[in-house]
């Protein structure tokens, strides 16, 4: 018998990362039955009543389980946590979502109950610019009873990161290759980058959640109204030096979204589809004047987005003289 427990505890103690599924608060993860496991067992692993498993998969408790059968394990106010929480004798084990093309930190964060953008940057130990397409990202944490279950064994007291910072480091952080270290090499110029590093840290927002919409708002207490960055510049914006134009334009009508950035270090962004990560684009008013933003991702998918072309930043519409109403823009890219 205690040669079987080790076993079992053994076939668990390098267990594939915990990759989150399903939308709109119904979370979930992917089991498969192995051999010699039952509803209890599942139970024990995923901190679960066996009955809350089958009814969630619309099973009979009383029906055997079959090897090879697939099972959704939800994932509850009892075992989901994002605020690492926990009780003694619990342990928290990392569930992961992949970084899929277009999306970014916010967007994130507005899929997974508006879990803080602050959380996590802590947890993967990165910033919210970091964020790359397939990266493994920590959303959360399956809170498990150590003593219980196989997938708390190997788990650290701080297993935030430990993924997302191997990723980073050979994906993200390699040296930059010489011009001889590229001679020969395929072009891979029809392909835009999603990342891309900058000289400075950008001032951190959060997104809240409102009954109306969800708005970027500043996380400091300032209420500045005068772009500092415009009076002392006229290049456009931080980004300026990095806008390559391959000829592409749209025209349409803009709205405002609210940013600390920008107003002393004149990095504007914007959100607008249809245009990869890290783009950037000019934007010019029908006043003459021009900035250049950095686009973050797409445009929220609500009510207030409808007929717009792009949100830009406050600080960015303050430098146009614009204001932070709707205004037609043209925009080059």
């Amino acid at each position: 018998m205690i040669c079987l427990i080790f076993s079992f505890f053994g076939g668990y103690s390098q267990q594939p990362q915990l990759k989150i599924e399903g939308t709109n608060g119904k979370f979930y993860l992917e089991h498969m039955v192995v051999a010699k496991e039952n509803w209890y067992s599942i139970g024990r692993l995923f901190n679960l009543s066996p009955h809350e498993i089958a009814s969630f998969n619309n099973m009979s408790f009383d029906k055997p389980l079959e090897v090879g059968t697939q099972l959704n394990i939800p994932l509850t106010n009892n075992n989901f946590d994002q605020k690492q929480l926990k009780a003694a004798g619990e342990t928290l084990v990392p569930v992961y979502h992949v970084v899929e093309e277009k999306e970014w930190m916010y967007k994130i964060s507005s899929i997974y109950n508006d879990v803080p953008v602050t959380s996590l940057e802590k947890w993967n130990k990165i910033k919210k610019d970091d964020v790359k397409q397939g990266l493994p990202l920590i959303i959360g944490f399956l809170k498990v009873k150590t003593d219980l279950s196989p997938l708390a064994v190997g788990i650290s007291s701080n297993p935030a990161g430990s993924e997302t910072a191997v990723y980073l480091a050979n994906k993200i952080n390699k040296p930059a290759e010489t011009p001889m270290q590229t001679a020969g090499k395929p072009s891979t110029s029809n392909s835009t980058p999603l990342y891309r590093p900058e000289p400075a840290k950008t001032p951190a927002t959060t997104v809240t959640n409102t009954s109306s919409a969800t708005t970027i708002v500043p996380v400091s207490n300032a209420n500045e109204k005068v772009n500092n960055y415009a009076t002392t510049h006229s290049n456009g914006g931080f980004f300026s030096i990095d806008y390559a134009a391959s000829g592409k334009s749209a025209s349409g009508v803009a709205g405002t979204f609210k940013s600390t950035s920008g107003w002393t270090d004149g990095k504007y962004y914007a959100l607008m589809n249809s245009i990869p990560v890290g783009t950037i684009i000019r934007v010019s008013g029908l006043n003459g004047k021009t900035i250049y933003a950095k686009v973050l991702g797409q445009l929220p998918e609500m009510k207030e987005s409808n007929g717009l072309l792009i949100r830009i930043s406050n600080a960015a519409s303050a430098e146009l003289g614009l204001g932070e109403g709707k205004f037609p823009v043209d925009i080059k890219y």
